[in-house]
C-alpha cells in the first residue's frame, strides 16, 4: 500500500505542478473563456489524460531501468533530483514574467491528449517526482494505484479550470495570482529536489 504521507505530498507536488501557468493549463483557460464550457471540457479531459499517459511512461521506464541496471537507481534519483531544483528556478524566475502564449492545435478530447504527448517533458517531471516522493522500487499494484492518483489529480484540476475559467471573473483572479502560484509551487519542487539528492 502506498502511504498516505507520500500520497499527499505526491497529490501536493502535482496540484502546483498542474496549476502553475503553462501552455497546457493557459490554453485550457482560454478555450473556457472564449467557447464556454461545452468546449473547453472535453479538451480540458484530454488535456489531462493525455498528461497522465507521461506517468505510465515514466513508471515503465524506470520499472525496467532498475531491473536492468540496479545500480543506476542512486544515479537517478540524484540527476532527478538536480532537474527538480531547475525546474524550481524556471517557476521561479517566470513568477515575474507576464503568461506565455497559450499553446495552439486542434481542440477537442484527442487535441489535448495530442498537445501533451507532443512534449515529453512531462516524463522527466513525473519520474523525478516519483523517485522524490516514493524512494524505493514500486510493485506493480503500487505502480497502478499511483497511476491511478495521478490521473485522479489530473482530471480533476484540469476539470475544475475549464469550468471555473468559463466566467470572467474567475479568469482575472488565476491571472492575478499567478505569482503566488509560481512561487508556491518553485518552493515546493525546491524542496522535493534537494530531498531527493540527500537522501539516497
Amino acid at each position: 500500500m502506498l502511504g498516505a504521507e507520500q500520497v499527499i505530498a505526491l497529490v501536493s507536488a502535482l496540484s502546483l505542478a498542474i496549476l502553475t501557468p503553462g501552455p497546457s493549463i493557459i490554453a485550457t483557460v482560454q478555450t473556457a473563456f472564449n467557447h464556454g464550457r461545452e468546449r473547453a471540457l472535453p479538451y480540458a479531459l484530454g488535456l489531462a489524460f493525455g498528461a497522465s499517459l507521461w506517468c505510465i511512461f515514466a513508471l515503465a521506464g524506470l520499472a525496467v531501468l532498475f531491473k536492468l541496471h540496479p545500480g543506476l537507481f542512486v544515479a537517478l534519483k540524484i540527476f532527478g533530483g538536480f532537474y527538480l531544483l531547475w525546474f524550481a528556478w524556471k517557476l521561479w524566475a517566470a513568477s515575474t514574467q507576464p503568461l506565455p502564449p497559450a499553446a495552439g492545435g486542434a481542440k477537442g478530447f484527442m487535441g489535448g491528449i495530442a498537445l501533451n504527448l507532443s512534449n515529453p517533458k512531462p516524463a522527466l517531471f513525473y519520474a523525478a517526482l516519483i523517485l522524490s516522493v516514493f524512494p524505493e522500487p514500486l510493485a506493480g499494484a503500487q505502480q497502478g494505484a499511483l497511476y491511478a492518483i495521478c490521473l485522479a489529480t489530473e482530471l480533476f484540476w484540469y476539470a475544475t479550470v475549464a469550468f471555473l475559467m468559463s466566467t470572467a471573473v474567475m479568469r482575472t483572479r488565476y491571472f492575478a495570482a499567478k505569482f503566488w502560484i509560481d512561487r508556491a509551487a518553485s518552493i515546493a519542487m525546491g524542496m522535493l529536489g534537494l530531498l531527493l539528492i540527500l537522501k539516497h
